[in-house]
């Protein structure tokens, strides 16, 4: 059992790092605003609700740890599909509390930065 909760925080960290970098990052920027735009637009829900998810961190680490439990096997206290949902639903919790954590580091980084920017701008000035 302790082997599993060490692959179940190892694999959330895939997770929450695809998830996060589709969802968030400028790399894939133009893409989210066409899913978002299209989000928004679209005349069917299917079709909207099938675009939102590119565009929500909680949303797209449920499909990606999808694909990482196809690829994996990978069960938690049951070898049958029980193990499967509890697997699923674990994977995607941690995944997501990593991006929170990730995000409350960014805000925190960016408010440091803009403090030293301004303190920098008044050394100057002085």
């Amino acid at each position: 059992m302790e082997t599993n909760l060490y692959y179940l925080f190892f694999m959330a960290l895939p997770v929450a790092c695809i998830a996060w970098t589709v969802t968030k990052e400028e790399i894939f920027r133009e893409a989210r605003e066409f899913c978002v735009d299209r989000s928004k637009n679209c005349n069917k829900l299917v079709k909207r609700k099938f675009f939102y998810v590119f565009t929500c961190e909680y949303c797209f680490s449920h499909y990606v740890t999808l694909i990482l439990l196809f690829i994996t096997k990978f069960t938690l206290i049951y070898p049958d599909w029980r193990g499967y949902v509890i697997a699923f639903f674990s994977i995607v919790w941690v995944a997501n509390v990593y991006m929170s954590l990730y995000n409350i580091i960014r805000i925190d980084l960016k408010k440091e930065k803009i403090k030293v920017q301004k303190e920098e701008s008044a050394l100057k000035n002085d």
